[in-house]
């Protein structure tokens, strides 16, 4: 009886994770209209005492919310460490996720303010900079959100098993660093849609084509091909393996992983055409989201396969090195 209540408060945690999470994409979303529109960027040195009186005066109504959708995932994500510190041990999975959760929704503010501050800013320094900030922020949206995702994944009532086969270290790894690199490159050319917006695909073309537009403004077909080539080698990787597993629950997973990748390619394909609609960008960025996080979910529950030179295994000679230390044998 004791297993079983046991169960239920962790179903319920995995639970609460899950909405500390929609939480965070309600935030990622808002954050993003607040870029791609007037309403919460270009207060400058007064962030966040936008047009220099205090937050809750005369401030913008985006950065009101924004504040506030910040505020109630820091506490959801503050709230779900500290039950895993109490319910968890400490090498649990789930407990080290919220940990690292925890860090980093501490620092992600600190880099999000840069886009709003530098938006203020002319000059071509200041967009080089700002683009830069909001690489950086991707990267720690990316990682908040997979975290969160690995602390539901790993919170429920028993330990989660690995389906069968394994998925070689460099490929996961490549998989996940090709997504961030296309979120990378997507805010720095929503950016560019911002900053230069056409009027229409006719426009937009000789705009992209041309030698002399902004990077910002050339990185559109980069970014799509970029998103192209990844969306198509991942898709080839989901095939492949709902082929190899038997995992009824896995094989559904991946079906719908299938699924958003090609909607995501659909979707990005109709925004560079429509000259990225600010509904459009929010779509695309959503759809981004949720293939990132079942994209780390696929790859967590398969083993990994780390790669061995000429013979040479690191991991056997780790496990080689413990067993020898606790077996307490002497010189």
């Amino acid at each position: 009886m004791q297993s079983s209540i046991g169960g239920r408060r962790w179903n319920w945690y995995s639970q609460f994770a899950w909405t500390a999470l929609a939480f965070n994409l309600a935030g990622i979303l808002w954050g993003a209209l607040a870029r791609a529109t007037p309403s919460g960027v270009g207060c400058g040195g007064h962030w966040q005492l936008c047009t220099g009186e205090v937050l809750l005066g005369r401030a913008s109504l985006a950065l009101r919310i924004e504040t506030i959708l910040f505020g109630l995932s820091f506490i959801l994500v503050s709230a779900l460490w500290v039950c895993a510190v109490r319910r968890f041990p400490r090498a649990h999975p789930s407990r080290r996720w919220a940990g690292g959760a925890l860090a980093l929704i501490l620092v992600e503010p600190l880099v999000g303010a840069g886009p709003v501050i530098l938006s203020g800013v002319g000059g071509v320094d200041a967009f080089i900079a700002l683009a830069g900030s909001l690489g950086v922020l991707v990267i720690l949206s990316y990682a908040l959100v997979g975290s969160l995702a690995m602390v539901a994944w790993h919170g429920g009532s028993t330990p989660r098993e690995r389906v069968p086969p394994s998925v070689p270290v460099l490929l996961a790894g490549g998989f996940l660093l090709g997504m961030i690199a296309v979120g990378m490159s997507g805010a720095v050319t929503a950016l560019g849609d911002t900053v230069s917006p056409a009027e229409g695909w006719v426009e937009g073309l000789p705009q992209d084509l041309d030698a002399r537009s902004s990077f910002l403004i050339q990185l559109r077909w980069f970014h799509l091909l970029l998103a192209a080539g990844l969306a198509v080698a991942a898709i080839a990787w989901v095939d492949a393996r709902r082929k190899a597993t038997g995992a009824q629950a896995a094989n559904w997973r991946l079906t719908v992983l299938r699924g958003l990748l090609l909607i995501q390619l659909a979707a990005g394909t109709a925004s560079v055409i429509l000259q990225a609609p600010v509904w459009l960008k929010l779509v695309h960025l959503l759809l981004a989201e949720l293939v990132w996080v079942l994209m780390c979910v696929c790859l967590s529950e398969a083993p990994a396969r780390w790669p061995r030179y000429q013979g040479y295994d690191p991991l056997l000679k780790i496990r080689r090195t413990r067993g020898a230390g606790r077996s307490g044998g002497g010189p």
